[in-house]
């Protein structure tokens, strides 16, 4: 009979090598224990996988890793991942982030104190090569009319009922929909009437570098105004609200360093406060 988690960390991997055996040592130095972690590795064509297997060795009885025939996208692995979770609740992780020591036991101490919530995420701090050098921190309790703004939640840093990723079926396996999961999945579930909170303590470290933005391409801009259309019908926004759904296309036809200034001082401007 296998072990029982309480939390089951879902942490789709791709080509991160570099960062990974980081990332992974931030969750074995959480001061909650009581979890698992699920990798599936994407078809990697780094030594990804490799190191993954190394440290499913070194944790085996904390640690898996699956592995996808072919390259399906993080809505896909992340299902996958799911697929063999056993934790009541489910949390995230990129490979190449890092939990703060107390992330899992503040973010589940507060779910089950308030269980009105299906979702709990927290403030991050980004970082680069030289450091950290800004902090993102979204509304403490969103509404459906901040989803016109863009994601209620930071995806990487948070935390979920199982319950409230099952009724919704999981992430939404769409290459329209790829790059945006996250917002896909926070609307279904507000639209059954579920609510999520953000803690105002950063509890997760992102990595924002200079490759940041070349990740972000185009197409996944306009993925994220399909999902935004799509979420003002599902949450029965006002119509005139559809006019946001530009946005995100606006923010993509901006010269490289041009976003990469405006998002620079945005945060950094939050760090400073």
């Amino acid at each position: 009979m296998k072990k029982e988690y309480s939390i089951s960390i879902l942490m789709g991997i791709y080509n991160c090598a570099p960062t990974l055996q980081e990332s992974v040592e931030s969750i074995v130095n959480q001061t909650y224990s009581d979890w698992e972690l699920i990798m599936c590795d994407d078809c990697s064509t780094d030594d990804t996988l490799t190191l993954a297997m190394e440290l499913k060795n070194k944790y085996p009885e904390q640690i898996q890793v699956l592995q996808n025939d072919s390259n399906k996208g993080l809505n896909y692995t992340l299902n996958k991942c799911f697929s063999a979770a056993r934790g009541k609740y489910l949390a995230r992780q990129d490979g190449d982030d890092i939990s703060l020591p107390q992330r899992l036991e503040k973010q589940i101490g507060f779910i089950k104190r308030y269980t009105e919530y299906s979702i709990v995420s927290s403030a991050m701090v980004h970082f680069d090569e030289n450091g950290d050098w800004g902090v993102s921190k979204l509304k403490e309790y969103p509404d459906k009319y901040d989803f016109i703004r863009g994601t209620p939640f930071c995806h990487a840093a948070s935390l979920f009922t199982r319950e409230a990723f099952e009724a919704v079926k999981g992430y939404s396996v769409s290459d329209r929909l790829l790059r945006v999961e996250d917002y896909d999945l926070w609307s279904k579930m507000y639209a059954l009437g579920l609510k999520g909170a953000n803690l105002m303590e950063p509890l997760y470290k992102m990595r924002d570098d200079r490759d940041a933005y070349s990740r972000r391409k185009f197409r996944f801009r306009i993925n994220e105004s399909y999902a935004m259309v799509l979420t003002i019908k599902r949450l029965t926004l006002p119509f005139y609200m559809i006019i946001f759904a530009a946005r995100p296309l606006i923010v993509g036809l901006l010269p490289a360093f041009v976003y990469d200034r405006l998002h620079k001082m945005r945060l950094q401007k939050k760090m400073s406060n």
